[in-house]
């Protein structure tokens, strides 16, 4: 099915690679495999993007792509040092190729669906901006109608207070914000156990049954 929708839709994540990835998850998974949890969420996140309608989908990746990727993303490079600069980066570069609104998740939320990512592009129309909570006080999905860096760029990133500085810069903009519901992003070994039993039907979740037997 071709692109459709009224946004596009950009995912930002590493290269699955051993050592590089879910560094949390050690221990008591091993580099190894917690890659193979980190390239399972990430084949989630992809799966859920190839099925929501959208203008344009994307990868910023920071690495090389893998078999991991299916087809119909544009592949960019992640530019900048902190998370905030990359974050700003993919936007700007986002809408650069394409003048669209842009919703933006991370590779974290495996249990991520088409109907929430839907939800997301659908609320661009009538917002400026839509916004995903995490448990761990971040957050999971942040989507502009104008992308633009003053919006992200200084936002301590990684901090229990992440997405409470995220959503005060947006109400500081003047943006309408839609809320979209809380999810569990996938940092610890008891992150993973909450999320697989959650989405119990994903390839993170069969990662992880394979690797506990």
């Amino acid at each position: 099915m071709p692109p459709s929708g009224s946004a596009q839709i950009l995912i930002i994540a590493k290269e699955p690679v051993a050592g590089r990835v879910k560094t949390r998850l050690t221990p008591p998974f091993t580099p190894a495999e917690a890659a193979a949890l980190a390239e399972a969420a990430l084949r989630d996140s992809l799966r859920a993007v190839s099925a929501t309608p959208a203008t344009q989908r994307l990868l910023a990746l920071d690495g090389l792509p893998g078999g991991w990727l299916p087809a119909g993303f544009a592949v960019i490079p992640q530019r900048g040092a902190s998370l905030d600069e990359r974050l700003a980066a993919a936007f700007s570069d986002a809408h650069r190729l394409r003048p669209d609104p842009v919703v933006l998740i991370g590779m974290d939320t495996p249990q991520v669906t088409p109907a929430l990512l839907g939800e997301a592009v659908a609320a661009l129309e009538g917002h400026d901006a839509v916004y995903g909570p995490a448990a761990d006080g971040g957050f999971w999905l942040l989507g502009l109608r104008r992308p633009d860096p003053a919006l992200v760029l200084g936002v301590p990133m990684s901090h229990p207070e992440t997405g409470k500085l995220q959503l005060d810069r947006l109400d500081r903009a003047g943006l309408a914000v839609h809320l979209l519901p809380e999810l569990t992003d996938v940092d610890t070994a008891a992150d993973a156990a909450t999320v697989a039993a959650h989405a119990p039907h994903t390839h993170f979740a069969a990662t992880l049954r394979e690797l506990d037997r």
